[in-house]
């Protein structure tokens, strides 16, 4: 499914989004009772720290708990789709991702019609793919990253946070636009990427490139 770039831009905008709501339903006090919010990723990465600061200061001013529930899997799907199955009356919130409009074209079937089954609320956050290397190897840009990797086909790797996501298509784009040997090691969601890469020193950790 390929998304017009003003249908992409109106979904991409739903970082947190509700199902559809009724306008009975916003009518009526709200919240009167707590509210779920469904992250559609594994514990500790940005989606999931992300919506439980959100939930926090939601619970403080609207004097109701907003509650997350992680349900990870399927590159999201599995966490969406729940969201979809809401009931339409505001206390199901999902945050998404940009695998809310990529999935579709990665997956031959998703749970969730992007196009009708979750509103948009607001951009919470921006969230750039970032390129890094371990300071084992000799290159300070991407052009050194690339001749290195070249006359060294087939001993290198490349971690994401799992088949399907941005930091996955980054990097493959990155393979084949510049013809690299390299293999794609996928892992339990960002955190525990993020938790591979924690042991080295900041001093140690080479910023290549930031992709938006």
């Amino acid at each position: 499914m390929k998304l017009p770039r003003r249908t992409f831009l109106h979904l991409a905008a739903g970082a947190v989004a509700p199902p559809a709501l009724s306008h009975i339903a916003w009518a009526q006090a709200y919240p009167a009772r707590p509210v779920r919010v469904i992250v559609p990723f594994s514990p500790g990465g940005p989606a999931d720290v992300l919506a439980r600061m959100i939930t926090q200061k939601l619970s403080q001013s609207l004097g109701q708990q907003f509650y997350v529930e992680n349900l990870a899997g399927a590159g999201g799907n599995l966490g969406m789709g729940a969201g979809a199955r809401g009931t339409p009356d505001g206390y199901t919130i999902t945050v998404v991702s940009t695998s809310y409009v990529v999935n579709p074209s990665m997956y031959p079937t998703i749970p969730y019609d992007p196009y009708k089954d979750l509103a948009p609320v607001t951009l919470a956050a921006v969230s750039p793919n970032v390129l890094v290397v371990h300071p084992s190897i000799p290159a300070t840009n991407v052009k050194e990253l690339i001749s290195f990797l070249k006359a060294n086909p087939g001993k290198y790797s490349f971690a994401h946070a799992g088949t399907g996501t941005t930091p996955q298509l980054s990097g493959e784009m990155f393979k084949h636009s510049q013809n690299l040997d390299i293999v794609s090691v996928p892992f339990n969601g960002i955190s525990s990427r993020c938790h591979s890469t924690a042991r080295l020193p900041p001093s140690s950790r080479r910023l290549l490139g930031i992709r938006q």
